[in-house]
C-alpha cells in the first residue's frame, strides 16, 4: 500500500479544501472549508450554479443589501457542504464568522442559523460541525451549542490550554494548527528547516492528543495546516488529520513503510498531568504563551479578511 492508504488504517483522513473533484479523487472521509477555499471555488466556473442558487435565495430572503449579503454567504457556505456531503461519508465543517469570535451570544445564534438551513435541506445535524475560532468567548458558545446537539469544530487552536478549555466545555472536535505552529518557530529561530520529529507543531498535538487520551476525553483531535508530508507522517494515529490536496497527492505516490506514532497505549504512559482552568486562568496561560497568542489573532483577521472577499464578490450580484 501507499503511503496514504497506510495512513487512512491508523487516521481518519480529511480534505482540506472546497474543491469536489479533489475529494472524489482522495476519498477522505469528513472534509473542512473556510472562507479562503470557498472564495477560491466561488470564483471558479464550475461552481457557479451554487452561487446563482445562494444569490436568488438571498434576494428571497432578505430585504437590505446588508440583509442580502448575510444570508448568501451562509446560503453560499450551506450549498458547499450540501455538495461536499454527497462525496464524503461523513461530515462537513462549516465556519462561524471570524468577526464573531469575541461575541458567544452572535456565534451562538450564526450557528443556529447555519444547522437550520441544512436541516431544511434534509441534512441530520450530527452530519455538521460548526467551526468557531478556539477563544474563550468562541469556547462558551460551543458549550451552549453541543448541549443542544449542535456538533462544534474549535478552529484556530495553538495552544494545550486552548485544547484543554474545549475538552472541558465537551466541544467534538478540535483543529490545532501545525503549520502555522512551525511558521511560528522558523521565524523566531531565525531557521529555514525544523526537522518533523523536533516540529513545535507536530509536539503540541501530541501532547494535546495525550492529555485527552489520559484524562478520558471525548473531544476529538485532528491536525490541521500541514506544510509537509513529514509532519503528517510524525501524527500518524491521530484521531483525524486534514489535509490540502497537493499533500494527499504527495503521501499517495509515496512508498514510504509508516509507523503509528500516536496511540491511546502511548498516552496513557505519558507524563501529562491534570490541570484545572477557569476563565482568568486560560486568559493568562494563552497570554504567556507569545505565539499563540500571535497567531490566534492573525488567523482571526485573516479568515476575517478572506470573508470579507467573498462579501465583496456576493455584493456585486446582490442589488
Amino acid at each position: 500500500m501507499n503511503t496514504l492508504d497506510q495512513l487512512k488504517q491508523m487516521t481518519k483522513v480529511v480534505a482540506d479544501t472546497g474543491d469536489f473533484e479533489s475529494m472524489r479523487q482522495y476519498k477522505p472521509v469528513d472534509a473542512t472549508t473556510n472562507p479562503s477555499l470557498i472564495y477560491a471555488s466561488a470564483a471558479d466556473s464550475r461552481y457557479a450554479p451554487l452561487m446563482d442558487e445562494a444569490v436568488a435565495f438571498a434576494q428571497q430572503h432578505a430585504l437590505t443589501k446588508a440583509g442580502k449579503i448575510g444570508v448568501c454567504l451562509d446560503k453560499l457556505a450551506v450549498n458547499f457542504g450540501l455538495e461536499i456531503l454527497k462525496i464524503v461519508p461523513g461530515r462537513v465543517s462549516t465556519e462561524v464568522d471570524a468577526r464573531l469570535s469575541f461575541d458567544s451570544l452572535a456565534t451562538i445564534n450564526k450557528a443556529r442559523q447555519l444547522i437550520d438551513l441544512y436541516e431544511k435541506a434534509g441534512v441530520d445535524r450530527a452530519r455538521i460541525l460548526i467551526k468557531i475560532a478556539a477563544t474563550w468567548e468562541g469556547i462558551k458558545a460551543a458549550e451552549v451549542l453541543e448541549r443542544e446537539g449542535i456538533r462544534t469544530n474549535l478552529t484556530l487552536l495553538f495552544s494545550k490550554v486552548q485544547a484543554i478549555a474545549c475538552a472541558e466545555a465537551g466541544v467534538q472536535l478540535i483543529s490545532p494548527f501545525v503549520g502555522r505552529i512551525l511558521d511560528w518557530h522558523k521565524q523566531n529561530r531565525k531557521v529555514d528547516f525544523i526537522a518533523p520529529q523536533e516540529d513545535p507543531g507536530v509536539l503540541s498535538v501530541t501532547e494535546i492528543f495525550n492529555y485527552y487520551k489520559k484524562f478520558g476525553y471525548a473531544t476529538e483531535v485532528m491536525g490541521a495546516s500541514f506544510r509537509n508530508t513529514g509532519e503528517i507522517i510524525e501524527l500518524a494515529g491521530c484521531d483525524l488529520l486534514t489535509i490540502s490536496p497537493a499533500l494527499l497527492g504527495e503521501l499517495e505516490k509515496m512508498e514510504e513503510s509508516l509507523t503509528q506514532k500516536l496511540s491511546v497505549q502511548t498516552a496513557m504512559n505519558s507524563a501529562e498531568e491534570k490541570i484545572r482552568l477557569d476563565e482568568n486562568t486560560f486568559r493568562w496561560m494563552l497570554n504567556e504563551d507569545a505565539m499563540a497568542t500571535e497567531k490566534l489573532a492573525e488567523g482571526i483577521r485573516k479568515f476575517a479578511a478572506d470573508l470579507m472577499k467573498l462579501e465583496n464578490l456576493v455584493s456585486s450580484r446582490l442589488d
